[in-house]
């Protein structure tokens, strides 16, 4: 496994409650993976602790081989990880274009994600360019997030909840621009809990319950284990 994100024992908490204990998984260098769980398993507090959102209590984060642990959220940005959040967070204000001109990390020099490559990938995007990103739909709204997120071409792709309320044909874009995301190189974990999703586009499956990974594998091979899917995701009868 080529070098990519590393967690080694991480464990964290919100004042006297903590949430992870014992989180260990690898994402390797160009491929994507899924942390699934129920809600309060810890997938968001995983990908807060690898941003530098939430300082871990103990445990090691390595990302390219680097110890990332505990640095500011500034400082991980640089080194190549980019992050995308449940609740979005664009600036409704400001248009699609401005939106993305503000996630511009340097001027001059090649880039991976062009504006011109961005609206190729979510081509809903270029028709709205110059349309106040509040008045977006939540679909239009996520595209512009993750778009917003790899015009500071990132190496590392943190992805919380993409598909949460979204329609299925924008869940099943998503799932079409993630894949092309990770062909050019791009290395994807995100917390799901839609499974369907979740297996359209990912290689690895790291099932989170209570803080603890319970499973790690192969996708495919996750959708045959199906005790492992009734007891900590509460999904039944999959073939």
């Amino acid at each position: 496994m080529t070098a990519g994100l590393e967690l080694e024992r991480v464990a964290a908490a919100y004042g006297a409650a903590q949430v992870l204990f014992d989180m260990s998984f690898a994402v390797a260098a160009g491929e994507v993976a899924v942390l699934l769980g129920r809600n309060g398993a810890g997938k968001s507090t995983t990908l807060k602790c690898i941003m530098g959102l939430v300082r871990p209590l103990s445990g090691t984060i390595r990302f390219e081989g680097r110890d990332i642990t505990g640095l500011e959220p500034w400082r991980i940005a640089r080194l190549g990880i980019g992050y995308v959040p449940e609740e979005r967070r664009i600036f409704s204000t400001l248009t699609v274009e401005e939106n993305l001109e503000v996630g511009r990390r340097r001027a001059g020099g090649p880039r991976l994600w062009s504006y011109d490559r961005l609206f190729r990938l979510f081509p809903n995007l270029a028709v709205l360019r110059r349309q106040r990103a509040g008045h977006l739909s939540g679909g239009e709204q996520q595209m512009l997030a993750i778009a917003r997120t790899l015009v500071t071409d990132p190496r590392l792709l943190l992805l919380d909840e993409p598909s949460e309320g979204l329609a299925p044909v924008i869940v099943e874009q998503l799932a079409a621009a993630l894949i092309e995301i990770k062909a050019q190189g791009v290395s994807v974990l995100l917390s799901e809990q839609n499974l369907h999703f979740a297996a359209a586009v990912s290689d690895r499956a790291f099932v989170v319950e209570r803080g603890h990974v319970r499973y790690a594998g192969e996708m495919r091979r996750l959708l045959q284990e199906r005790a492992v899917l009734e007891r900590y995701l509460a999904i039944e009868g999959v073939p």
